[in-house]
C-alpha cells in the first residue's frame, strides 16, 4: 500500500471513530467489531482499494497452487525413479527438466557442474533473488521395493557392474522443484523478486577422478553474477511420517571427510611372525586405539563426533604375513575446529600405534562435504510458515544429523535453510521402516503434495514478505 493510502486510510478511520466517542483504547473495546469491520472495509475503500486490488495484494495460494501440480509431480517422480542415472551422469534427468523450464518461459542454463541444470524466474516487481536447490543423482544400490515403476537399470559403477536406484529420493526432489517452478510461474506477475532453481548433479559424490556436486556449480561460476539473497532446499527421509517436517536451527547436519590409513610392515610366512612386521596387528592396535579419540579425547559435549572404520584390507592368504594393510573410515563432526583437531590426532595415532610394532602408518585425509549449517534468524521467520503448511504437531525440530551434504557449501556463500519432509506411509513405524539409501527405501507419494506446498510458500513469503 502506498504512503498516501496509508495516510487517507488513517484520516477516514480517525473520522469514524471521533462520532462513536473512541478516545481510548478502552472505549475501542466496546464498539461492536462487526461495525468496526465494517468502517474499516470502506475505510480501504475510501483509500482506493477495489475488492479486486486488495485480492491481487494478497499472497498467492501455495496449498491451491500445490494442489494443481500434484499428479504432475507424481507422474514425474515415477518416470525418474524408473530411469535413475548416476552422479554425473544425469542426462536423461536434465533434458526432462530443461524441457520443463522452458516451456514454463525460464532462463535456462544447461550443462553447469557436467549436467546440472538452472533455471531463472523474474518476478513482476522488483526485489531479492532466491535460489531453490534439488538434486538429481542415484546411487549403486539395485531395488527390491515391488512397485509398477521400480527401477531395473544397471550401470558400471568402480568397474563393476551394479543396479541403479534412487535409494536416497531425489526423484523426489527433481519432481517436487519442478511442481514448484511451475507453482510459481504461475503467478509470477506477483512476485516481488526472482527464484533460480537450481537442479544439481552428483550430491552423492563425483566418480573418482572427477569434481562434481554443489562445489563445482559454485566453482564454474553459479553465484558469480548474482548471489541469491537466501538459498533453500528440502530432503525427503523415512525417519518421520508422511506430511511431517523437521527443521533445526543452526548446525543441522555433519561434515564428512573420509580417511585412508596405510599400514606397512614386511611379509613373512604366519608361522614364522617373528621374521617380519606383522601390519594386521598393528592395524589392529590403530583401530583400537583411535576409538579413544572420541570417547576421551574430544569434548563431546560441546558437539558429537563419530569416527568409523568402514574397511580393513589385507592379506591373502591364512599363512602369510603380508607387507601391507590399507584402513578406509570416515570423520563426522558438528564443529570446524572439532573437525580439524580429530585429523590431528587420528594421523598422530596411527603413526604412534604401528611404530611401537616396528611397522609404519600414513593417513591421507580426503575432505568432505561441511557442516550443514541452517541460518537461525532464516529458520525463525519460517518456521511458522512452514507450521502453517503441516501444522504445529507435524513440525518437529530433528536431532542432529550425523549424515552429510553438499547443500553446504550453498549456506557458507549465503544465508540457507534446509529441511526434511517424512516420506514413510501413517500406520508405518518410521524406526522400522528402510532408510535412506537401503534397497528397500519406500516413498509415500501423498507427501509431495506437501513438499510442493512448503517449499512454494516458503518461497512466496521470502519474496512477498508475508
Amino acid at each position: 500500500m502506498s504512503k498516501s493510502a496509508i495516510s487517507k486510510l488513517a484520516i477516514s478511520t480517525s473520522a469514524i471513530q471521533k462520532p462513536f466517542g473512541f478516545k481510548s483504547a478502552a472505549n475501542q473495546s466496546r464498539f461492536p467489531k462487526t461495525l468496526l469491520a465494517s468502517a474499516l472495509a470502506l475505510s480501504f475503500m475510501g483509500a482506493g482499494l477495489s475488492s479486486a486490488q486488495a485480492a491481487t495484494s494478497a499472497m498467492p495460494d501455495a496449498a491451491k497452487l500445490a494442489a494443481g501440480v500434484e499428479q504432475k509431480v507424481i507422474d514425474w517422480r515415477r518416470d525418474l525413479h524408473q530411469h535413475p542415472e548416476l552422479s554425473n551422469r544425469e542426462f536423461r534427468t536434465s533434458k526432462i527438466i530443461e524441457k520443463h523450464l522452458k516451456s514454463l518461459g525460464l532462463e535456462v542454463q544447461t550443462g553447469i557442474a557436467h549436467t546440472g541444470v538452472v533455471g531463472i524466474l523474474k518476478g513482476g516487481k522488483s526485489g531479492p533473488l532466491i535460489a531453490i536447490r534439488a538434486d538429481m543423482d542415484a546411487l549403486p544400490v539395485t531395488e527390491v521395493v515391488d512397485l509398477p515403476f521400480a527401477s531395473k537399470a544397471t550401470d558400471t559403477y568402480r568397474d563393476q557392474k551394479v543396479g541403479v536406484m534412487h535409494a536416497c529420493g531425489h526423484d523426489t526432489h527433481v519432481a517436487m522443484l519442478m511442481g514448484v517452478a511451475e507453482s510459481l510461474a504461475k503467478v509470477k506477475d506477483s512476485l516481488a523478486g526472482d527464484v533460480m532453481f537450481i537442479f544439481q548433479p552428483a550430491e552423492e559424490g563425483a566418480p573418482e577422478g572427477e569434481e562434481g556436486g554443489a562445489k563445482l556449480m559454485l566453482k564454474e561460476g553459479l553465484f558469480a553474477k548474482r548471489k541469491p539473497d537466501q538459498v533453500f532446499g528440502m530432503h525427503v527421509t523415512s525417519s518421520m511420517q508422511s506430511g511431517m517436517i523437521g527443521l533445526r536451527s543452526g548446525p543441522a547436519m555433519a561434515s564428512e571427510d573420509s580417511f585412508t590409513i596405510k599400514v606397512k610392515g614386511r611379509q613373512t610366512h604366519g608361522s614364522r611372525p617373528w621374521n617380519g612386521v606383522d601390519p594386521i596387528v598393528a592395524a589392529a592396535q590403530i583401530i583400537t586405539n583411535v576409538q579413544t579419540i572420541v570417547s576421551r579425547q574430544v569434548d563431546i559435549t560441546k558437539a558429537p563426533a563419530v569416527v568409523s572404520f568402514g574397511a580393513v584390507n589385507g592379506g591373502i592368504r591364512s599363512n602369510i604375513i603380508p607387507d601391507e594393510v590399507e584402513l578406509i573410515g570416515t570423520i563426522r563432526t558438528f564443529d570446524q575446529p572439532m573437525r580439524a583437531d580429530i585429523k590431528v590426532r587420528l594421523a598422530e595415532i596411527a603413526e604412534l600405534s604401528a611404530k611401537t610394532l616396528g611397522a609404519t602408518a600414513t593417513t591421507e585425509i580426503h575432505p568432505g562435504y561441511p557442516v550443514v549449517v541452517n541460518n537461525p534468524e532464516l529458520v525463525a521467520s519460517m518456521r511458522p510458515v512452514l507450521a502453517g503448511v503441516v501444522g504445529d504437531k507435524m513440525l518437529i525440530e530433528p536431532g542432529l544429523i550425523t549424515g552429510a551434504e553438499d547443500f553446504a557449501y550453498y549456506a557458507l556463500e549465503t544465508p540457507g535453510m534446509f529441511f526434511f519432509l517424512g516420506v514413510t506411509p501413517k500406520g508405518t513405524d518410521p524406526e522400522a521402516a528402510a532408510s535412506n539409501h537401503s534397497p528397500a527405501f519406500y516413498v509415500d507419494e501423498s507427501a509431495l503434495k506437501v513438499g510442493v506446498e512448503a517449499m512454494t510458500k516458503v518461497a512466496l513469503t521470502a519474496l512477498n514478505g508475508q
